[in-house]
């Protein structure tokens, strides 16, 4: 009888690489994670790691194994799933990866109503850029990732995961008070303030003012959109940000939207197993209440 969790070792070293990368995401010792492994193919009968210089690769075996080991653990979280809703109440941990903005706006409020709702419920944030998260959800290191994707520039959806839009948030071109110009082409020559090229986010503003007809001066790069804001307060640059960034509520910065009204899709995604999870829906429900809420309430997030 194959065991689950020696399945769970073998699949994270597939997708981990290292058995040293599995360890330390599963809070265990190398040589523990070798030995369960090394119990695993006693199991199996069959070899399933071959030595490859300092590391080790599966075999086709192994490959294989990992492959029904997908079925077998997303069942298991199915069942887990189940169980969890035969209950009177929402409880457990539930470990939550989103992007910076919503980490400043739509997730405090959205985990103090799941405080009053679920008092059992733990919630767990961490701040983190979807391109990095979504991979982190696959791996197992979180349950619910609060993702961002660009107008034009959409994300991947990974194998095993399940995503869920949520709501639209509108662009915009931050300008300091004192400049003219309120539209792209008007602030053209202007310096930028943008995330990196390498990130989505980047690769969209990049190209919006591409199709505006320049190549932006980017003066300050930094996937904080605070730092930007600050730069447009300071007049020291442009930005473009989206309607949660609150600069709104920041003093010398007019906002214009951008032509066509862009706006970019806030989603969730889970992994397929867990779709069902309590935990899960009661987030999901809580963070788009949190946000319908904004909408009619908070100045910030008025047209």
């Amino acid at each position: 009888m194959l065991d689950l969790h020696r399945l769970r070792l073998l699949r994270e070293l597939h997708r981990r690489g290292t058995i040293t990368a599995v360890a330390q995401a599963l809070s265990f010792s190398p040589s523990a994670v070798s030995q369960q492994l090394a119990t695993l193919e006693r199991e199996a009968g069959v070899e399933l790691l071959r030595p490859a210089g300092r590391r080790v690769r599966l075999t086709a075996q192994g490959e294989l194994l990992v492959e029904h080991a997908e079925v077998l653990l997303a069942e298991m979280e199915r069942t887990e799933s189940a169980l969890a809703r035969s209950l009177h109440e929402t409880a457990g941990t539930l470990r939550v990866a989103a992007f910076q903005t919503a980490v400043l706006t739509v997730i405090p409020p959205a985990v103090t109503r799941l405080q009053v709702q679920h008092p059992n419920l733990r919630v767990e944030v961490t701040e983190l850029e979807p391109d990095v998260a979504l991979p982190a959800l696959v791996a197992g290191d979180f349950d619910l990732v609060l993702a961002e994707e660009y107008p034009g520039h959409p994300l991947r959806q990974l194998a095993g995961t399940s995503r869920r839009d949520l709501f639209t948030d509108e662009l915009f071109l931050a300008v300091p008070d004192s400049w003219t110009g309120d539209d792209l082409a008007g602030v053209a020559e202007r310096p930028f303030a943008m995330e990196p090229a390498a990130k989505p986010a980047g690769r969209w503003a990049l190209a919006t003012c591409r199709e505006a007809g320049f190549e932006p001066d980017v003066r300050y790069t930094s996937t904080d959109l605070q730092i930007h804001l600050r730069m447009v307060e300071q007049q020291l640059a442009v930005a473009l940000v989206p309607e949660l960034a609150d600069a709104r509520s920041r003093p010398g910065i007019t906002l214009n939207p951008l032509l066509g009204r862009r706006k970019r899709t806030v989603f969730t995604a889970v992994r397929t197993g867990a779709i069902d999870r309590p935990a899960s829906q009661a987030c999901t429900t809580a963070l788009a209440e949190v946000h319908r809420h904004l909408l009619t309430n908070a100045n910030y997030l008025l047209p």
